[in-house]
């Protein structure tokens, strides 16, 4: 399986709520990145799996309604995936839907994800979240 598939993969898997699959795929210290100004980069760099499921998806699951993750575009450059794509939702305490542009770069060793970098419309985010 390629590092591209695994990318897919972990889109397909977060889509469908199976959260364990995506955290499967993550080296036990991967370090993530939410991007600067970012509501959930408040705890950058989140490092292994428990730390981004604490700080990120459960945060994500408990504050939104609907968060969806569509990729429109993946870029496979061998141990680094760049994927395009936009983030929809609504956070619960306002109701503001958003559409927002991201960019995420993945990277790769042995076959398990050890880096994340995200890069979004911050300000969008914000503002949906009450900010």
């Amino acid at each position: 399986m390629s590092n591209a598939d695994v990318i897919r993969g972990v889109y397909a898997a977060f889509q469908k709520g199976d959260i364990p699959s995506v955290l499967g795929a993550m080296a036990p210290d991967i370090v993530w990145n939410e991007a600067e100004n970012f509501p959930y980069a408040d705890k950058n760099p989140y490092i292994g799996p428990d730390a981004v499921l604490g700080g990120v998806f459960a945060r994500l699951g408990g504050e939104w309604d609907g968060f969806s993750v569509k990729e429109e575009e993946l870029i496979d450059a061998g141990d680094t995936i760049v994927t395009l794509g936009r983030y929809g939702g609504a956070p619960k305490s306002t109701g503001k839907k958003i559409n927002a542009q991201f960019a995420h770069v993945w990277k790769f060793k042995n076959g398990k994800i050890v880096g994340f970098q995200q890069y979004t419309d911050t300000l969008q985010a914000a503002r949906a979240m009450g900010g």
